[in-house]
């Protein structure tokens, strides 16, 4: 958490703890992320992870919609790579046998992440890669699995 912490900072975001209708949000046109006061660590720091993601991928707020749902997913899968080592992952996958909460449990962070890091492993044959794109090598990891 206190990485987060520091990051927030360098990047010169101010958090407050307050009550709200959502558990955390983020405000651009002051710098400020929210946090409700009384938030276990790993749902504080999965919240933060998610709202920093908002920051940093330059998102505004958006009308309920398509827009705003590519918005929270980005920030979910910006905050699930910042939380989730791949060796982390890989131990807790294989512990809790792809069991989430079990797993968000073991890596300290909300099972929804982890959900989400699942969500970006793809199987394509005998190979899983993270993130793959199109075009020849662009992928941010892959491991042969046959």
């Amino acid at each position: 958490m206190r990485d987060l912490m520091r990051l927030a900072e360098t990047l010169g975001l101010t958090i407050i703890e307050a009550d709200g209708h959502h558990a955390a949000g983020y405000r651009a046109n002051d710098h400020t992320i929210r946090l409700r006061p009384g938030l276990t660590e790993r749902d504080g720091r999965s919240l933060l992870a998610h709202e920093l993601g908002h920051h940093v991928l330059g998102h505004r707020p958006q009308p309920p919609g398509l827009l705003r749902d590519r918005q929270e997913r980005a920030a979910n899968e910006w905050a699930a790579q910042k939380l989730i080592p791949l060796g982390a992952f890989r131990a807790a996958e294989a512990v809790h046998n792809g069991h989430a909460d079990a797993m968000g449990h073991m890596l300290g962070v909300h099972h929804k992440l982890v959900e989400v890091y699942q969500a970006m492993l793809e199987r394509i044959g005998d190979t899983v890669y993270l993130r793959p794109r199109m075009g020849l090598g662009q992928w941010d990891y892959r491991e042969e699995v046959a």
